[in-house]
């Protein structure tokens, strides 16, 4: 029975690995089931042993990748580094997704994020947004940030400079060498967690202070 069990498990994997590279290739509109079930060398009846339709294999590529992410997000944040550590981590995963799964980033950018159902899906989709937000909140409560800014826009803004970046590697809009992926993840933290850090509230204060009232 085991045996049995592991090769259905393979199978179901195969069929939505390939799944991915349709998506991301082909755009999932113009694709369609059987040329799912060409990718994966597998029958075309095969597929709707697995799943019901082409939308349920785009629902549950998306439900099993956003889970492993946000189990790895949820990781990082119980973890007891300091907060500047977890947002480099945050980072780091975020936008080396990119580098290791570049066709399931390019399947969630065009065909999740942008699709029509994505108020149905905003619950999960705001999920790192708010695991950053709270990393953010401890790092003030903690002394590690100033106190002087809103955890909950920084968290914003730190989450949407991420996506702009994916997006810009999806789109062809930013070159995607290794180099300009690490150099993002590194700019992306230093530049934010330089605002963030405790005692560059005088830097604000003084930059107040030159504004004519």
């Amino acid at each position: 029975m085991a045996d049995r069990s592991t090769g259905a498990e393979e199978k179901r994997r195969l069929i939505l690995d390939a799944a991915v590279r349709v998506f991301a290739h082909k755009g999932f509109h113009t694709s369609r089931v059987g040329d799912i079930a060409e990718e994966a060398g597998v029958a075309h009846g095969l597929l709707y042993h697995y799943f019901s339709s082409k939308d349920e294999v785009l629902e549950t590529i998306f439900r099993e990748e956003w889970s492993d992410l946000l189990a790895e997000i949820d990781g990082i944040e119980r973890s007891d580094a300091a907060a500047r550590e977890q947002l480099q981590r945050v980072a780091a995963r975020l936008l080396g997704s990119w580098q290791h799964h570049p066709d399931v980033v390019r399947v969630i950018v065009r065909e999740i994020a942008r699709s029509p159902e994505v108020q149905a899906r905003i619950g999960e989709l705001v999920k790192p947004i708010e695991a950053i937000q709270r990393i953010i909140a401890r790092g003030q409560d903690l002394g590690e940030f100033r106190r002087d800014f809103d955890p909950k826009l920084a968290g914003i803004l730190f989450y949407g400079g991420i996506e702009e970046m994916l997006s810009g590697w999806v789109l062809g809009q930013i070159a995607d060498r290794d180099d300009v992926v690490t150099g993002a993840e590194r700019t992306l933290v230093d530049v934010f967690c330089a605002g963030f850090l405790a005692g560059a509230e005088k830097l604000g204060e003084a930059r107040d202070a030159d504004v004519p009232a």
